[in-house]
């Protein structure tokens, strides 16, 4: 096996991201006839981390498939509007493109409901994977929508190993959606299953019982640890996130923030942490509490500005915009 960090000196992407890109159609209000209006804006959890680190100055990548359709042609325009590397993502003409219909609720939390029978993001296959995006990346992320069905179960599977042989960091963000899951079982294996490869993980208090067994986050954070994940971070809405590593744990507070939208808000936190690791130049294990407290706090004021706006990729903001709100 490799020298497990060498691919830093060798790679052309800060952070490469795979799973699903989708269309998140958001409750708009209602027409003057009655009828529900939805606005369709670029989603899917590790596109938006790619965007979100693209626009604080990394270089990114997007593995993963979308139909050959409207919606599939104006995410791949999205991705190549905001200057993330869009050579790994195929459009399918045989499957459609995943649409997600999300309801915000009047505190800006969100229910959904899918349309995926299958999306073409769960058929890709690992012969369509692009190994020289792959093979030469500093960080690859991925996320747990992409282990709920077969064959993006396996390419998951198959990206992480090939990309840890060939040195990448590996940064973990189960996102739990009950209704794309046969039942609860189901959804724990899967989701667990990815745990031994990880080096970085995030994850919501919401599922911090899902993954781990432990309810409280500071016992779900030394149990990850414990299971071989370097850094955990587990985010706790506008009370901040939770962090744990070599040294312990500690929590660290968000940015007061007016609320327009919780769309993306985690992965634009997680996008402004992955920018910070990835531009370090260091392995997973050699930071210290400090050093993580501070990118943890970054990725707090990320967050902190993207839901001030609506939806995920339109809300993401510039490292000025984020060096200010730290007051730098």
């Amino acid at each position: 096996m490799a020298d497990t960090y060498d691919a830093a000196k060798r790679s052309l992407y800060d952070i490469t991201t795979f799973g699903e890109i989708l269309i998140d159609f958001t409750w708009q209000g209602v027409s003057d006839t009655g009828q529900t209006l939805f606005a369709q804006n670029p989603g899917g959890a590790p596109a938006n981390v790619a965007v979100a680190a693209e626009k604080l100055g990394a270089h990114t990548a997007f593995i993963g498939k979308a139909g050959k359709d409207m919606h599939g042609e104006f995410l791949k325009s999205v991705l190549e509007e905001e200057k993330v590397d869009t050579k790994g993502m195929l459009l399918d003409e045989n499957y459609f493109t995943t649409l997600a219909f999300v309801s915000v609720a009047e505190n800006g939390e969100r229910s959904f409901s899918f349309a995926r029978k299958p999306g073409a993001d769960t058929k890709i296959e690992k012969e369509e994977i692009n190994v020289d995006i792959l093979d030469k990346t500093t960080l690859f992320h991925v996320g747990s929508l992409s282990l709920t069905e077969q064959p993006a179960r396996n390419t998951t599977h198959y990206a992480i190993r090939r990309a840890k042989e060939k040195g990448s960091i590996i940064s973990y963000d189960p996102n739990y959606r009950a209704s794309l899951w046969k039942d609860k079982k189901t959804a724990k294996e899967q989701m667990r299953s990815l745990i031994p490869y990880v080096d970085l993980m995030k994850i919501s208090d919401e599922e911090t019982e899902l993954l781990t067994g432990k309810e409280k986050p500071e016992e779900a954070a030394k149990l990850l640890f414990e299971k071989g994940v370097k850094i955990v971070v587990v985010t706790l809405g506008s009370k901040g996130a939770y962090l744990y590593c070599k040294e312990g744990g500690l929590q660290i507070p968000g940015f007061v923030s007016k609320v327009a939208d919780t769309n993306g808000a985690g992965d634009s936190f997680w996008g402004g942490f992955l920018y910070r690791i990835s531009k370090s130049g260091k392995k997973p294990e050699e930071f210290t509490l400090n050093e993580l407290k501070e990118y943890v706090r970054f990725g707090n004021a990320v967050a902190s500005l993207c839901v001030e706006k609506k939806g995920a990729i339109p809300a993401m903001p510039t490292l000025m915009e984020v060096r200010e709100r730290m007051g730098q």
